[in-house]
């Protein structure tokens, strides 16, 4: 065991001595000099390089081109060696076309000689969207102009109509450019964003009808000529001599008819039935002689033009 460490002590002198004498070998100096030079040479090479493309130490302030027409900022930047890319457009409404909303780099930033200038401006051409139905309580008018707002577009009430049965301001029809499309609207119409709709809204008030002659007329087809004429009934009082309203006549009402009255949309008639027909009622349904001032001859004193 001890003559073979002395063997690989020997060995070990040995390639110690060699690798001595081959690092201190003028062939090894030389080529290990030439090495070092050349990476000494291109690293002077990269950095001259570097230098001259990156424009070390030289820096230019970017524009606010914020509010520009592309135009303006293209002319601007040409001064400056920038190039200009549109990396967005957004139509706006109350923005013209080709307006500078937003830049990257942003304004007054220092940067490099040719850099690129990311912008987002406005389209010329407006975005389609889809209309709001008026299913799940979008009929009611500010619920809807809301939904409108949300999508950019514009309505306003052109007309109004009377019902007693909807609330007031429910929208009843919607008109885009002279045509309805209410009915489309389920459909999912689209108009250009900034478009203007009209819209028909319910009404409880406002404006007058003609006063319905009901005299001598049975009661359901008084009935039905007072909701035609978008009036409502309000009292109806019968006399002892009635057994079944529908059948029965009316032989007075209130407020009376005239040829020339008028009452207010959605206003209450009062009606007052007899059983049979009263004598100075023709046929026809219609008083006698144009004598539109009945009283009931089958009242009981007192009862009389109540």
């Amino acid at each position: 065991m001890k003559a073979i460490l002395q063997q690989l002590g020997e060995r070990l002198k040995i390639y110690g001595k060699e690798t001595y004498y081959f690092l201190t070998s003028m062939i090894f100096l030389r080529n290990f000099g030439g090495i070092i030079a050349m990476i000494g040479v291109l690293l002077l090479i990269i950095s001259t390089w570097l230098h001259c493309y990156t424009n070390h130490g030289e820096s230019l302030q970017v524009h606010d081109y914020v509010g520009m027409t592309l135009e303006e900022v293209v002319e601007k930047a040409k001064a400056r060696s920038f190039e200009i890319i549109v990396a967005d457009s957004i139509f706006l409404v109350d923005k013209p076309a080709h307006t500078v909303l937003e830049q990257s780099p942003g304004p007054l930033s220092r940067v490099k000689k040719n850099r690129k200038i990311y912008l987002t401006i406005t389209k010329f051409q407006p975005d389609e969207r889809a209309l709001p139905d008026l299913t799940g309580g979008n009929d009611d008018y500010d619920q809807y102009i809301k939904s409108l707002s949300r999508i950019s577009v514009e309505a306003q009430i052109v007309g109004r109509r009377f019902s007693n049965k909807l609330e007031k301001n429910t929208i009843l029809e919607v008109i885009y450019q002279g045509d309805t499309i209410t009915d489309q609207l389920k459909t999912g119409y689209k108009v250009p964003m900034g478009s203007e709709l009209g819209l028909i809204v319910s009404d409880k008030s406002g404006g007058r009808v003609p006063i319905p002659s009901l005299l001598c007329k049975r009661y359901t087809a008084a009935e039905f000529l007072v909701q035609t004429s978008n009036l409502s009934i309000g009292s109806v009082v019968e006399d002892a001599t009635v057994t079944d309203r529908a059948s029965a006549f009316v032989w007075k009402q209130m407020p009376r008819y005239s040829p020339s009255g008028s009452i207010r949309i959605g206003a209450q008639i009062d009606l007052f039935l007899t059983q049979d027909r009263p004598d100075n009622c023709g046929s026809d349904g219609r008083p006698i002689d144009g004598n539109y001032s009945i009283e009931n001859p089958r009242s009981s004193p007192g009862e009389d033009n109540q």
